[in-house]
């Protein structure tokens, strides 16, 4: 990465997880704090990944889960012509590029103000990104499906396996005037996940330090938050 940067800052390593930190210490004698003995090293914490048990998401137990199950049967109620449909870049493609667009739209009206800016910073690469996935689809090892009400395509979810208990939810995104339609593709998509790979875990990523994001994400309760860190050298 020298070799190929301008700067040294820019050579630097994301997503590692706390355990291999240790693979840059020479030595680490009793009672040391790793963060102490990474003298060569600078370690930027940065947000947690939120990990849940597949199973919880798909039977939603208890009253934890009540308002879950409520939003649910309300769009099951509300629209009883709903389909779900595994992934196709070339029947889907299109229709999942137009639904990011309002989704965009739609987000940055419910959204504060002083949130705006930094979110549609990131847009752009975003829409890079879905366009990239759906091209380069069938390339890459990933599973999604769609939900449909009548003809218009209200949502959909890409993700891949991790390893053989772990899958990840890359992306999810639906139509925020369609009540229900983020909870329910979710736990298809958990059923989906399990019936695939056999999975007994889910990773969804993190809340990009959004406040409310980071709320829904909560609301499911997870089983664990996995901090990852960024490793720059000195």
């Amino acid at each position: 990465m020298n070799a190929n940067n301008s700067n040294r800052y820019y050579s630097k390593i994301e997503y590692v997880h706390e355990q291999i930190l240790e693979s840059f210490v020479d030595y680490l004698e009793e009672g040391t704090v790793i963060f102490e003995a990474l003298e060569d090293f600078v370690i930027e914490k940065k947000l947690v990944d939120y990990i849940y048990k597949v199973d919880d998401l798909i039977e939603l137990k208890g009253d934890a889960y009540k308002s879950k199950r409520n939003e649910i049967n309300r769009f099951k109620k509300a629209y009883p012509n709903h389909r779900i449909e595994v992934l196709d870049k070339y029947k889907h493609g299109p229709s999942i590029l137009s639904l990011f667009n309002k989704w965009v739209s739609d987000r940055t009206k419910y959204m504060p103000k002083e949130e705006v800016e930094i979110f549609m910073d990131g847009i752009y690469f975003e829409r890079f990104a879905i366009k990239r996935l759906i091209n380069e689809y069938e390339k890459l090892d990933v599973v999604g499906i769609v939900i449909f009400i009548d003809d218009g395509l209200k949502g959909f979810t890409v993700g891949e396996r991790i390893n053989d208990t772990t899958s990840c939810v890359i992306i999810e995104k639906t139509d925020f005037e369609v009540l229900g339609c983020a909870q329910f593709i979710f736990r298809e998509f958990s059923k989906y996940l399990k019936n695939e790979y056999g999975s007994v875990y889910v990773n969804v990523g993190d809340d990009m330090g959004f406040e409310n994001l980071k709320k829904v994400k909560m609301s499911y309760r997870p089983y664990k938050l996995v901090p990852k860190y960024t490793i720059y050298q000195k």
